[in-house]
């Protein structure tokens, strides 16, 4: 199976007179460079389907062709040319008397109507306004049917005193041979002539450059599927008509290239290309699409059979001192629900617990659309479900990507307005949900041209973006980079790596790493550590407050608060985390149960380490603990050593009021003679108002 595919398009054009008034200087007047009202602000488009004539069949499932395809904004135009996202008759040359007929939410006075028509615009011979009582006024009526260079029909009614609610729009389709598309149907009580145009992200640069990687990356075969590891340092990708290919020139293998330093006076580069050889390259078509943020697991294209075959599906590899692993089959439930044409491409979550998916199924609107499966706690997926008709349409959705924020993604697609064949396209989930996304943005004609644009990926920085493009290649398809620009980047990230040591020998300790928001008890990324592999590593969303914590059997749980609360753009964070062996004399700094100034209220968060005591203790029935207390130095000395008696108070009752023992606990309160660290700032003083916990008896 191939990682890509390559979608054509259709091109075609053509205006009428009648009862509206429509002039030249009007049509020229709404072209896009003198536009004099925005679309999204002044056109409502239709929102229900109430009639039609007769609709082209596309796909055995899905919406392709249908009367649904003229809702909503225009899926097409301003270009033209054939599109499954507009409604067009069952017959190819059309008849005399096709129609569809649609309503409006919210009814209002039509000073002016626009139909798109996408393929042979002049075919619309009347078009009929239906009241709010249900009373029919024709507004437009075609004297003859004349092809027309605008897709866009503009109507202005000579009378407009009644609230539009539904429209019907009568087409002529025998009268242009060839056939017959509507686009969209929108009513405006704006006077001055709309139009519609593509919905680029704001402030997209007009001279962004795209930097072919070179020889070192790129060779006269076909280079496509680029993957840039979070730490933007190994570039992976898909290299085709090679005679170092495994398989065959013809086949598909995977390849890298690491981001060398500069020496001798050069600048950073690309290293030669290495073939990253089997078990992940095989006789099949092999290719990654998906690495995790520790760069150590890739997902693969394809279920990898133990007789060498290959079959459709995902398959995960992990890379180890004696290198990638045998590709292991991600397990999809219900992932065979699918259409005849088992295409797939796919993306990994930051977090590693989605997979984006772009297939073809059974519930499909279209060709392809964009799903996502979750991740559950055998290890096995969800069955997929759909991101929603604001990212979908009737025509292909492919190449997702998930930048590191979890929120943006960029994806291709032939069914939103666009330049080419299809067009990079970036989304936002607007909540935890997988289901609501914001209005999708082209990336705007310096990054997408007149032919097939996809494969966008980027690093954790958020600085580049690596895609795949035929215009200026060596070649067949090449790899290119391109500076972001501000509106189209991800959310800013941090990535959190380092090591989990013992506190007494210093020595690392497999272990497992996670992360949740300060506060509160649900975790948001969980990675193992293991010394055997280097480091962990995981990614965090920037300007939150994050607990870090490293789980080991016979240690206690470590916490350790990371403050991101500031930081704006992306860092390159290392912490190194201390496990505590349980044992007798081991000393255990509470991290989150901390306190306010001159107070003895817990701060909120401090019952989840407590609970984590709690557990301890009943773990170990017969531990006992010296609980110790201690101030920053503002103030004077005796309220202070009266404060932290009631601090190591509150905590003793805290654990007595869990069921613990009070002959099990000791108490101990230092007040600010023993600082761990200076009382210079607000910061250093929060370190010093601690408690600690010591192991007297196990």
């Amino acid at each position: 199976m191939r990682v890509w595919s390559i979608l054509a398009v259709i091109f075609s054009v053509a205006s009428s007179i009648g009862l509206a008034q429509t002039t030249d200087a009007q049509q020229r007047a709404a072209s896009p460079t003198n536009l004099l009202s925005t679309e999204k602000d002044a056109i409502q488009w239709a929102s229900r389907v109430v009639g039609v004539s007769s609709e082209k069949k596309g796909e055995p499932t899905g919406e392709q062709y249908k009367a649904s395809q003229a809702l909503g904004r225009p899926s097409k135009v301003p270009e033209m040319g054939e599109s499954p996202c507009a409604w067009a008759p069952f017959y190819a040359d059309g008849t005399a008397d096709e129609w569809i007929q649609v309503g409006f939410e919210n009814p209002i006075q039509a000073r002016q109507i626009i139909v798109a028509e996408n393929v042979n615009p002049g075919s619309v011979v009347k078009v009929i306004v239906i009241d709010e009582k249900g009373k029919e006024h024709t507004v437009y009526q075609a004297t003859s049917v004349q092809a027309r260079q605008d897709p866009l029909l503009r109507i202005f009614p000579k009378d407009s005193a009644f609230l539009c609610t539904q429209l019907k729009v009568v087409i002529n389709g025998a009268a242009l041979k060839g056939m017959n598309q509507i686009d969209a149907i929108g009513i405006s009580e704006d006077t001055k002539p709309l139009t519609v145009g593509i919905n680029v992200s704001k402030n997209t640069p007009k001279d962004i450059q795209k930097e072919n990687l070179g020889k070192t990356v790129n060779s006269p075969g076909q280079e496509v599927a680029p993957v840039i590891s979070p730490d933007g340092r190994t570039l992976y990708f898909t290299r085709n008509f090679n005679k170092a290919n495994m398989g065959a020139p013809d086949r598909q293998d995977v390849w890298y290239s690491t981001l060398e330093s500069a020496s001798n006076g050069n600048p950073p580069g690309w290293s030669e290309a290495v073939n990253i050889g089997p078990p992940i390259n095989n006789n099949g078509d092999n290719a990654i699409s998906g690495m995790a943020p520790d760069g150590r697991t890739a997902y693969l294209i394809n279920v990898y059979r133990p007789d060498g075959g290959m079959s459709f599906g995902i398959s995960k590899s992990i890379r180890t001192k004696a290198g990638w692993s045998q590709p292991v089959e991600c397990r999809i439930a219900n992932n065979y629900n699918l259409h005849e044409k088992n295409q797939l491409e796919f993306c990994v979550s930051p977090d590693g617990k989605a997979i984006i998916l772009a297939v073809q199924r059974k519930d499909t609107r279209g060709n392809r659309d964009l799903y996502v499966s979750l991740l559950k706690p055998d290890n096995s997926w969800s069955e997929p479900v759909s991101l929603g008709g604001v990212v979908n349409t009737a025509e292909f959705e492919s190449s997702p990507f998930l930048a590191a924020d979890g929120r943006t993604l960029y994806f291709t697609s032939a069914g939103h307005p666009g330049y080419g064949n299809g067009d990079i396209f970036v989304s936002r989930r607007q909540d935890d949900s997988w289901g609501n996304w914001s209005e999708p943005e082209n990336l705007g004609p310096s990054i997408n041209t007149n032919e097939w644009d996809g494969y966008f990926t980027i690093p954790a920085s958020g600085d580049f973006a690596y895609l795949s493009s035929r215009a200026g290649s060596l070649g067949e398809d090449d790899i290119f980079r391109l500076r972001l620009f501000p509106a189209i980047k991800p959310d800013p990230v941090a990535i959190i790596s380092g090591q989990v040591l013992d506190s007494q020998s210093k020595k690392p300790v497999a272990s497992e790493v996670a992360s949740g928001l300060f506060g509160d008890s649900k975790e948001i990324s969980k990675v193992d550590y293991n010394p055997e592999t280097g480091e962990y590593k995981m990614i965090l969303p920037t300007q939150k407050v994050y607990n870090l914590k490293a789980k080991k059997e016979g240690y206690f749980t470590t916490t350790e608060t990371l403050d991101l609360s500031k930081d704006k753009r992306f860092r390159d964070i290392k912490r190194t985390l201390y496990l505590v062996k349980i044992e007798p004399g081991q000393k255990i700094v509470m991290r989150e149960v901390l306190f306010q100034q001159s107070q003895f209220t817990l701060l909120p968060g401090a019952n989840t380490e407590l609970d984590q005591v709690v557990s301890m203790l009943e773990k170990y029935p017969t531990m006992e603990l010296l609980i110790e207390g201690h101030t920053d130095n503002q103030g004077d000395w005796e309220p202070n050593m009266k404060l932290s008696e009631d601090r190591v108070r509150v905590v003793k009752e805290y654990l007595i009021s869990k069921g613990i023992s009070e002959k099990r606990i000791q108490t101990k309160a230092w007040g600010p003679s023993k600082p761990v660290a200076s009382n210079e700032t607000e910061e250093k003083r929060k370190q010093n108002r601690r408690v600690e916990f010591t192991i007297l008896k196990l």
